[in-house]
């Protein structure tokens, strides 16, 4: 069975980027919901239901094809909720340091050239989705997804990643998401970020 994680800090501690309220709706309820789903949806499953869900995303072609979209969508809400509370944290560097600033140049010339193209990802995907910087092959790129997707399924790792449902911002920020991403720069867990591209070595 898969279960709710807590979040590794207060409700309120990402305030006044991210508010107390928008928190509890968005990891009581609509992670929760995503769970709740996905173990229902598993039911008499067992096998599937003891895998990691990161594992389960990565071997969608051992899911039955009855039930292979609803764990797709599903499962992508737990796996990428889980993440996106771990890559947050109050009082957060303003930017990454070391080999992960290092690829960073590498791979988009400057941290501000990043930002940008991550912002202008994350503005620009249509609809309900998530912006993602990730390792294709040991090349950090940015990518979006729809919906719940994860870029798991699709053989690269993610290392950061923003949610661009409303549920994420529209409380604080309604329906100005720019407003939203340019605030939630503030809250990156950059030592997270790092540990993550650094276990791509191992």
């Amino acid at each position: 069975m898969f279960t709710l994680p807590d979040l590794p800090f207060d409700y309120k501690a990402l305030e006044p980027y991210i508010d107390e309220e928008t928190m509890h709706i968005h990891h009581d309820k609509h992670h929760a919901g995503y769970i709740k789903n996905l173990n229902d949806v598993l039911a008499g499953h067992d096998d599937l239901l003891g895998m990691d869900i990161n594992d389960l995303l990565k071997n969608l072609d051992k899911v039955p094809d009855e039930v292979r979209q609803k764990v797709k969508n599903n499962g992508g809400g737990h796996a990428n909720h889980s993440l996106f509370w771990t890559i947050m944290v109050a009082g957060s560097a303003k930017e990454p340091s070391g080999n992960l600033l290092g690829a960073i140049k590498s791979s988009f010339g400057d941290f501000p050239t990043f930002k940008e193209k991550f912002s202008a990802s994350a503005l620009g995907h249509f609809g309900s989705g998530w912006a993602w910087l990730v390792s294709n092959s040991g090349k950090l790129e940015v990518v979006d997804t729809s919906n719940q997707d994860s870029p798991l399924t699709d053989g690269k790792t993610p290392l950061l990643l923003l949610d661009v449902w409303e549920h994420a911002y529209y409380l604080k920020y309604k329906n100005v998401r720019a407003d939203y991403i340019a605030a939630w720069w503030n809250v990156v867990n950059w030592v997270e970020v790092d540990k993550r591209f650094q276990s791509l070595s191992h």
